[in-house]
């Protein structure tokens, strides 16, 4: 079922309780989903979890944002990792029984696990120092982009087709995400590149305002605006929001990042069978209409 909606955001929680849950692996869209229809998780709150030791999210990237709001409340540690279908089992992870810390920088997905050898390297397969955006790649080039830490964290941005190139400056699309998550008022956000004949490129956000927000979109997009360039800077050119009343997903919670960019650009776009609601395509359309 949904953590919303079944009947209430509460869902989650009620399940936790009612099961004794120990452990919970899920996907930060389903904590977002939650924060939007209860800010403060109030119906959570009337539930017990006094059995739960760890909630783990992963099939993508999980902003801080959203990452914090989670130990807040379900106080427990909250465990990102990363890997895909394909391989098996997490490539990096914080593994608790091998001795891992439970509180591992904000924004990381852990260390690479025993059996991977996890590098960072540019367009021409050279390593990239600590803190430097590239590509993950090794003998299985997973097609996305990130860096490691000094102390071999894996931060995993984007896809590397997410990377929007600005001017010739490559901007991660998960960053600007983030950025703009962090503001507090918007409780989801998915930004993709709108072509500009000057620039080739700028980052549009699309974002979906938590319930209890009262204040005017106008106010909101100037606050994330000057939020993103006191975050990132000027060089990401954002300057472009929109705000829609949901976000086309996947039933795994995965956002059709390609589908949205051709949308985007006024390009023909496919809605695949896995989309929850096909319906909420038409209704950015008709905001980006709107907009423009």
């Amino acid at each position: 079922g949904k953590p919303v909606g079944t009947p209430d955001a509460g869902a989650y929680f009620r399940v936790l309780a009612e099961h004794g849950v120990a452990a919970l692996f899920t996907a930060p869209t389903a904590i977002r989903a939650i924060r939007q229809q209860d800010p403060g998780a109030a119906l959570g709150k009337r539930y017990s979890l006094t059995r739960f030791k760890t909630l783990f999210v992963a099939g993508e990237r999980c902003d801080v944002e959203t990452l914090e709001w989670s130990k807040k409340v379900f106080r427990v540690p909250v465990l990102d990792h990363w890997w895909q279908t394909e391989t098996g089992s997490p490539i990096t992870a914080s593994c608790i029984g091998l001795g891992n810390s439970k509180t591992p920088p904000p924004g990381q997905a852990g260390k690479s696990v025993p059996g991977y050898n996890v590098m960072i390297l540019d367009d021409n397969m050279q390593k990239l120092k600590a803190r430097c955006l590239g590509n993950i790649v090794g003998y299985y080039d997973t097609m996305d982009a990130g860096y490691m830490d000094e102390e071999g964290y894996l931060y995993v941005m984007s896809r590397v087709d997410d990377v929007i190139n600005v001017a010739g400056h490559r901007i991660s699309a998960g960053a600007i995400e983030e950025s703009v998550l962090s503001h507090g008022m918007v409780a989801d956000c998915a930004v993709v590149g709108k072509e500009d004949p000057l620039k080739g490129h700028v980052p549009l956000a699309l974002c979906v305002l938590r319930k209890d927000i009262n204040t005017t979109e106008e106010q909101v997009l100037e606050e994330i605006v000057n939020h993103v360039r006191q975050s990132i800077g000027p060089v990401a050119a954002f300057r472009n929001a929109v705000f829609v009343k949901q976000l086309p997903k996947t039933r795994s919670g995965k956002i059709p990042r390609s589908a949205l960019s051709a949308l985007v650009n006024g390009k023909p776009y496919k809605i695949t069978p896995t989309i929850e609601d096909p319906s909420i395509f038409g209704h950015i359309e008709e905001v980006l209409k709107q907009a423009s």
